[in-house]
């Protein structure tokens, strides 16, 4: 449900809180640092050092979820940039163990990186180990293995500031009181429960006191079973005031059910999802408003990062540079991490802009 650095709209509000909770974690090179070259980078072409004809597997959660799509689009996109051999696989389901076979089956066909969003971040540790000894450089994204286990981590957003950012917009659409419930994709996808931790953290803030998380469940990010938890979750709550939504998937599902029920105008959603999915909800008043980034660039700037790790010109060691193609130059932050950029938050006014 489970960021974007092109121009990123905001609200003012919204905007201000992100840069601050962005400034705390790693982020993009500064204007001031744009021009200078990558270390080990020949400035007149940032992929000099990139080798030719690296073989970089994506791994998504789940292949046929709009959101996935959107991501691997963007590798495939990168790995093209670089004259790589872009491949993509993965389970038809989100399940723990779902990925580990086809991890297996990388391995045995040698390819130079595996680019995974983990369903677990434990799970997939051991096959990822062995793919790693065998000198394949593994760059989760979107959600992150354990850290052992992977050489770079490409964080759409901080944490924090996504986290922050479901808070803020589930009170304005409460209200500011009220029972509210959390719509999520998997028990143990690492982002979902990282955001949530952050969502229940600003709750206890003397701002949110008026709100009431009632429960949490999960939709196993699949379509059928986010409408029926979305059902479940209002025949069980009566005084329901907003249900938050952190994973595209859910979101969508939650709106569609609501917008065509007695509930629409009194129960109010929100959370993660891509404008073109959500654009007839916001239209219809169902949903004032939403957050994401842009999964296109994720994926994009995971390609051009397993790149570099696999051409040797990065390690994952903080403090390191490398130049994302047209997305510009990165830095590698504290435990290997690379965050693209602050969320945009889509409402009726900004979201004719956006097609993804």
């Amino acid at each position: 449900m489970h960021r974007i650095s092109r121009g990123f709209l905001a609200t003012t509000g919204v905007a201000a809180l992100l840069v601050v909770s962005a400034c705390s974690g790693t982020t993009r090179d500064s204007a001031n640092s744009a021009g200078a070259a990558p270390s080990n980078t020949a400035a007149a072409d940032p992929n000099a050092a990139i080798k030719s004809g690296l073989k970089i597997a994506y791994l998504p959660k789940q292949l046929n979820n709009p959101y996935s799509d959107i991501e691997v689009g963007g590798g495939k996109k990168a790995v093209e940039a670089v004259k790589g051999e872009y491949k993509l696989v993965g389970p038809s389901e989100a399940s723990a163990s779902s990925q580990v076979s086809y991890i297996n089956t990388l391995v045995q066909q040698q390819q130079n990186a595996i680019v995974i969003a983990a369903n677990d971040p434990n799970a997939v540790c051991p096959a990822l180990n062995q793919a790693r000894q065998g000198g394949i450089k593994v760059v989760s994204f979107d959600s992150d293995t354990s850290p052992g286990c992977r050489d770079l981590f490409i964080n759409q957003a901080t944490t924090a500031g996504v986290g922050e950012t479901l808070a803020k917009m589930t009170a304005e659409a409460a209200g500011g009181s009220g029972e509210i419930a959390i719509l999520s994709a998997t028990p143990n996808a690492t982002n979902q429960n990282a955001w949530i931790e952050v969502f229940k953290t600003e709750l206890a803030k003397p701002q949110y006191v008026g709100l009431k998380l009632v429960t949490t469940v999960y939709g196993n990010d699949d379509d059928q079973k986010s409408f029926q938890e979305t059902q479940g979750l209002l025949q069980s709550y009566p005084n329901l005031k907003a249900i938050v939504s952190p994973t595209t998937v859910g979101i969508a599902a939650a709106s569609r059910y609501v917008s065509t029920s007695n509930y629409k105008g009194k129960v109010a959603i929100t959370g993660l999802g891509t404008p073109n999915q959500m654009r007839q909800f916001v239209k219809d008043g169902t949903v004032k408003q939403f957050a994401l980034w842009d999964p296109a660039k994720l994926g994009e700037l995971s390609g051009y990062a397993a790149a570099a790790l696999a051409s040797g010109q990065i390690t994952g060691k903080e403090g390191e540079k490398f130049t994302a193609g047209p997305l510009g130059p990165y830095t590698v932050g504290a435990k290997a991490e690379v965050v693209l950029g602050p969320p945009t938050v889509f409402t009726a006014g900004n979201i004719d802009q956006y097609n993804f």
